[in-house]
């Protein structure tokens, strides 16, 4: 006698965890979050410890705003690329955020460069390997 796969699961497929609701609440809350965390990050290191003005706070909040609509504009794009831009955005942005991070804690410029040029290195090599094992040449997820 077969054995019949579970309700919602095909042969070969595999079957999604969260709902449709749910990736929407993710595609907002997962940016939001994350840039909350970088405005506050990059406040906390450009007042090095210091009191925390009106003006950090802004500072912070604006860094936030940026951050977000960056991130929300390469999901929006990178998609429509092949994997090879695809990647370069990726890294390109991974490194400028760690850099602009590096730079507010009153490191030299060189440093800065230095730091993020290395950090999207990394993250091409990382997003690159990922969508040449999950992409095919035209952009298309491999099943």
């Amino acid at each position: 006698m077969a054995h019949a796969a579970p309700a919602g699961r095909t042969r070969g497929t595999t079957m999604d965890v969260f709902g449709a609701r749910t990736h929407r609440t993710a595609e907002w809350a997962v940016p939001v979050v994350l840039g909350l965390v970088y405005g506050y990050w990059a406040a906390a290191n450009r007042r090095s410890g210091g009191p925390i003005t009106g003006w950090n706070l802004l500072f912070g909040f604006v860094t936030t705003i940026a951050f977000v609509a960056l991130w929300m504009a390469i999901r929006r794009l990178t998609p429509l690329m092949r994997r090879e831009l695809h990647a370069l955005v990726w890294a390109a942005f991974a490194g400028s955020a760690f850099g602009f991070l590096y730079s507010q804690t009153g490191a030299t410029i060189m440093r800065s460069i230095g730091w993020s040029l290395l950090i999207g290195a990394i993250c091409f090599v990382v997003m690159f390997y990922r969508y040449y094992t999950h992409e095919d040449a035209a952009g298309h997820r491999i099943p």
